[in-house]
């Protein structure tokens, strides 16, 4: 069953797959809630709404329009959650990793077969197999450095598990450095620069994905964590934002940078074990960037 106690984010939800069955009719296999949604913590103040498509194969030309117009269409619903649309698609074969083509990172990829909840059409993420953690973990840190960070050359998928967040580099790095400016952002991008690092720590030592509320118990339970009173307080933000502003501004000022700075050498460590050398030094370029 469904628990629809969001309902305005189900709402959503099925009014997108209403439009994608009206235009795909036989060739939508399944739509499924993904993220939040399907595995609880949904927040109607910052949460995304992510929806996740399997479609016939093979893979056609005029999918990719049709799926963004679609969302477009959707977007434009005239309210918050509608602009959080999230859509990600593929078919039996590219989620099984047999054929290019669709949009659904790693990361996605695994919050479907763990948490999807089937909407509409055939179960049938049975028998698929679930990302490496070498693969979450590189998908992770180019995100990270795409959004978060300096960037990389080779660029980083977006994925809706992450939230969608607009490229910002140098602009997150310099609200890590002067948390003033993050507090100007609003909340949906306030808890998400928190959070962002913790559940990559998760992700990166379980395999499993990074939902907020598993990643703080994860890293709360860590007696070494430096971050402990903001990676709470980020959590509590996400359904009640900052009432103390200076009190809020005085923990990110104690806090932030060294949450940021023990997520980059947890994963510098972890990419060059892997062998890549490529982002573990554009993590280890990251955290000067940070402490200078």
């Amino acid at each position: 069953m469904i628990d629809e106690t969001n309902e305005d984010g189900f709402a959503v939800l099925r009014e997108a797959v209403i439009r994608y069955r009206a235009v795909l009719g036989t060739r939508l296999v399944a739509a499924y809630a993904l993220g939040s949604l399907a595995h609880g913590g949904f927040s109607p103040l910052v949460s995304d709404v992510d929806l996740g498509l399997v479609l016939a194969d093979p893979i056609e030309p005029s999918d990719p329009p049709t799926i963004g117009a679609v969302a477009d269409a959707v977007k434009a619903g005239g309210t918050a959650l509608h602009e959080r649309l999230s859509v990600f698609w593929g078919t039996p074969e590219t989620l099984a990793g047999r054929a290019p083509g669709g949009r659904f990172p790693p990361l996605d990829r695994l919050d479907l077969l763990e948490n999807g909840r089937l909407l509409d059409g055939t179960e049938c993420h049975q028998g698929l197999t679930g990302p490496e953690t070498s693969e979450l973990l590189i998908e992770g840190a180019a995100f990270a450095l795409d959004f978060l960070g300096p960037g990389h050359e080779t660029g980083g998928p977006a994925s809706s598990n992450l939230g969608s967040l607009a490229p910002a580099g140098n602009e997150v790095i310099e609200e890590i450095r002067r948390p003033e400016l993050l507090m100007k952002q609003g909340t949906r991008h306030l808890t998400k620069i928190v959070l962002f690092p913790v559940r990559f720590l998760f992700t990166g030592a379980t395999g499993r994905v990074g939902t907020n509320h598993a990643a703080v118990d994860y890293y709360l339970a860590n007696p070494e964590a430096v971050a402990p009173a903001l990676v709470a307080a980020g959590l509590h933000w996400r359904t009640v934002p900052p009432d103390d502003e200076p009190a809020a501004l005085a923990l990110l000022e104690r806090e932030l940078r060294p949450l940021y700075l023990e997520y980059i050498d947890d994963h510098t460590t972890r990419l060059e074990d892997l062998g890549a050398a490529d982002l573990a030094a554009a993590f280890t370029a990251w955290r000067r960037r940070l402490t200078v």
